[in-house]
């Protein structure tokens, strides 16, 4: 059995603020005479196996980003309890999506998640199971779709910076996707971030690809003049902390999204360290003003 294990209260905290929200969804889609002839679509882009089982820090999956410094310690308890996993909360909400997608680049973790259909058999025909890469799979699926006719939530949780900013941009370019996104704060940006000065370039290269900018330099690492024996010269040291960097992404969102929560929610460990942002972003102009509203009271709930 492939074992999805991750994660602790915070996982369970922003799990059922998703789950929240996706029933919120439904209802407007249901309820709302302009709303339901829209095909709805549910995307849960990381979906494991549909379940989860918390564990001790040694046993965290590897992210599929390279750099060691991305890994760190969760400091949560051991607990043996199978958890359900955000695909399976997905297919709970009542009333339902017509579709859903649960991408699994892992293909033992994909099998598991088959067995989703079997338990939901109602909704099986619904259920669409890829084992694929997310950035490559929605880019595709964003470009192929008939956002005429179309509306979805995606739901983007990645272990570490696996989410590229070229993503965010097909997905808001539809203007019909809400998206729920895991930022990595503390679990990789943050520790790219080297203090004494710039990351080096294969660090660099990556924090580019997520913020979808090299901006972030000027960001973080603003040049300062400083007196040395041999004269005054630039230098650049670190000046961001996670709330400087949290309010850099939010802003980057802004670019390309109709409409964006300002006040992500810090997902944090047992000794308070913030290791995600849970973020929320809406693509549909029409749609954006309620959207906003419901996910910024669940967020700040």
């Amino acid at each position: 059995m492939a074992k999805h294990t991750f994660g602790g209260d915070w996982t369970s905290d922003k799990l059922e603020r998703v789950r929240r929200y996706l029933v919120e969804y439904t209802k407007i889609f249901n309820i709302n005479k302009r709303a339901r002839h829209f095909i709805t679509t549910y995307v849960d882009a990381f979906a494991g196996t549909g379940y989860r089982l918390p564990s001790a820090p040694s046993k965290v999956p590897k992210p599929l980003a390279q750099s060691d410094p991305m890994f760190g310690e969760l400091g949560e308890a051991e607990n043996q309890a199978f958890l359900k996993g955000s695909a399976r909360i997905a297919l709970e909400v009542e009333p339902s999506f017509h579709k859903y997608i649960f991408i699994e680049q892992d293909r033992d973790r994909a099998a598991e998640l088959t067995k989703l259909s079997a338990e939901f058999r109602l909704k099986s025909s619904r259920i669409s199971i890829e084992v694929a890469d997310a950035n490559r799979f929605l880019m595709d699926w964003c470009k192929r779709t008939d956002w005429k006719q179309n509306r979805a939530v995606v739901f983007l949780d990645p272990y570490g910076l696996q989410v590229e900013w070229e993503l965010l941009q097909e997905i808001a370019r539809t203007k019909a996707i809400d998206l729920w996104l895991l930022f990595p704060l503390g679990m990789a940006v943050n520790r790219l971030l080297t203090k004494s000065e710039p990351p080096p370039d294969e660090w660099a290269q990556a924090l580019t690809r997520t913020f979808g900018t090299d901006t972030w330099r000027q960001a973080f690492y603003p040049s300062t003049r400083r007196l040395t024996l041999f004269g005054e010269e630039d230098v650049q040291t670190r000046q961001a902390n996670f709330e400087v960097i949290g309010k850099f992404f939010v802003e980057r969102l802004k670019t390309i999204f109709t409409a964006v929560a300002e006040r992500p929610l810090p997902l944090l460990n047992s000794k308070n360290v913030p290791l995600y942002l849970l973020c929320f972003a809406a693509g549909n102009q029409q749609g954006a003003g309620p959207a906003i509203r419901i996910a910024k009271y669940i967020l700040e709930m």
